[in-house]
């Protein structure tokens, strides 16, 4: 191989031909470098959904790459003359910079603090300085993010939302947001009703090819003790079936995503949620493309303005935000715990062997696919968690570990800030707590489980419903200072002590794992 000027690193999210880290490729003297770590699957214990997705979009990179006559150092791990001590990213750097001598090592601003650590100390050992850049994926940068916190005493997405809105000209006429109101969060949270949610358009799937085949094969047989199955695997993995994907959410079930944006219904795994995120955390889909794809969906009359705003705040807003706060934060946030949870992650967690329906429906299907939407994400999964007082750090390590769209960047704020309150109010202003009633009253598989959301007490509780009331007994301090808490803290005064001790006892037995496992 001829003397690398540039050697260009791209990770596994970060699979854009166009990205910043390509900027002044020049195919003669510069070199692409790219990775596939033992590490980055087993640091947490990846589920095969997410390494398969991950290895195949990469591979497939590879080849989009060699096709464009780019150089590449590509590291496979079916390479049997890998050694054991090379089982890291920074450690497969370290070793080639040491061959190949680049005059400069470039890349676009990576999503995870600790592989970002790995390759500065890889590169600066090399006596070379770590050249990052912008990645153009997202609508802000983390400087401007820092810019627009500073001096404010608390973060909240709303006003860094319009800011972007009027900025970016996105939903706005004349300027003023679209439909005379910035969200319509009031008219995104209807439930199906009794009747359930009827046809739903099917979802963009993808056959696996010869090259996704051959990673399946390979995870189910160097992975085999990880959790979930390959079997369902149908993820985009390239550009085009990415742009496919996004064509297909926006003609079929934008229209209807605002409506039924926080809804459930059990074995309905993916309703009128887009399921985009994988392909656009992968860097296949641009934040700005698919924010243009749904506003000229409602200019043009197919989606209504509910449905456009309701997906946009997410893009625009919501991932903006959790980008801005993850990259602030670091790397202290990681280790925070304003409730002071210190209990496990319940061990059926990792195999949905529950007899809550709304649990074992969620973890099955996450399992299964990879996935689950938002509402399934924070007020089931999540809910429970944040109720049972499990550890916010092993919350953090599941939903990195099971999810195909997970980046720390962007699920370590969801999980510990948004989910688990574990930053203490500093990305949400309130926690997010209810009762079983909430599920049962978004469509959640209440009807066919074995307790009663209504019961807080005795045999036939709700989990939930015993979870939530000992919750608010057990930080009534803490919460009876927030504003939006304050209301249910005081619901507490209605309750006898012998009701209260009952709850207590009850939610004990949950805790030691007496209530909520199949028999």
């Amino acid at each position: 191989m001829h003397p690398v000027r540039q050697l260009v690193l791209v990770l596994g999210d970060q699979l854009d031909l166009e990205a910043a880290a390509f900027d002044g490729f020049d195919a003669v003297q510069d070199a692409v470098w790219m990775a596939e770590a033992y590490e980055e699957s087993t640091h947490i214990w990846s589920s095969k959904q997410r390494i398969a997705l991950f290895l195949s979009a990469m591979r497939h990179f590879a080849q989009a790459l060699r096709e464009k006559g780019r150089s590449l150092i590509y590291h496979r791990l079916d390479n049997t003359s890998a050694s054991a001590d090379l089982r890291s990213i920074g450690a497969k750097l370290r070793a080639d910079l040491v061959q190949l001598l680049p005059q400069r090592v470039v890349m676009t601003m990576p999503g995870d603090w600790r592989v970002l650590q790995q390759l500065k100390m890889a590169v600066e050992s090399a006596g070379l300085i770590l050249e990052i850049r912008e990645d153009r994926h997202f609508f802000t940068t983390v400087r401007d993010f820092a810019a627009h916190v500073s001096g404010r005493k608390s973060l909240r997405l709303e006003f860094f939302y319009r800011e972007l809105r009027q900025r970016h000209n996105i939903l706005m006429d004349d300027g003023k947001p679209a439909g005379g109101q910035w969200n319509f969060d009031e008219d995104n949270r209807e439930a199906f009703g009794p009747q359930g949610p009827g046809p739903i358009p099917a979802r963009a799937t993808f056959k696996p090819d010869a090259v996704t085949q051959e990673v399946i094969t390979l995870v189910d047989t160097q992975f085999a003790t990880h959790p979930g199955t390959l079997e369902s695997f149908a993820w985009p993995v390239t550009r085009s079936q990415a742009l496919q994907a996004l064509q297909r959410f926006v003609d079929e079930r934008l229209p209807l995503f605002g409506r039924y944006e926080d809804a459930l219904w059990p074995g309905e795994p993916w309703l009128y949620h887009s399921q985009l995120s994988s392909a656009m955390n992968l860097k296949l889909l641009s934040a700005g493309e698919v924010v243009e794809a749904v506003e000229a969906a409602y200019r043009a009359g197919h989606a209504p303005l509910q449905s456009a705003e309701g997906f946009i705040r997410q893009i625009l807003g919501w991932r903006e935000y959790v980008r801005g706060i993850y990259w602030t934060k670091m790397p202290s946030y990681i280790e925070t715990n304003a409730l002071d949870a210190q209990e496990a992650l319940p061990a059926w967690f990792w195999t949905g062997h529950t007899d809550m329906a709304c649990l074992r429906d969620a973890i099955k299907q996450t399992l299964e696919h990879g996935y689950a939407h938002h509402i399934q994400r924070l007020m089931v999964t999540g809910l429970y968690a944040l109720l049972l007082g499990v550890r916010p750090q092993e919350v953090h390590t599941w939903y990195l570990s099971v999810y195909v769209d997970a980046v720390e960047w962007v699920e370590l704020p969801n999980t510990l800030g948004m989910s688990q309150y574990g930053d203490g109010g500093l990305m949400a202003s309130k926690p997010y707590v209810a009762t079983g009633k909430y599920i049962q009253r978004m469509g959640g598989p209440c009807k066919g489980c074995r307790y009663d959301p209504a019961l807080r007490e005795g045999e036939r509780a709700c989990p939930y419903t015993t979870l939530y009331w000992d919750f608010l007994m057990r930080h009534e301090t803490l919460l009876a200072r927030n504003a939006r808490m304050a209301l249910q803290v005081k619901s507490l005064v209605r309750m006898t002590e012998s009701q209260k001790q009952a709850v207590t006892v009850r939610a004990d037995a949950i805790r030691r794992g007496e209530v909520g496992i199949s028999q």
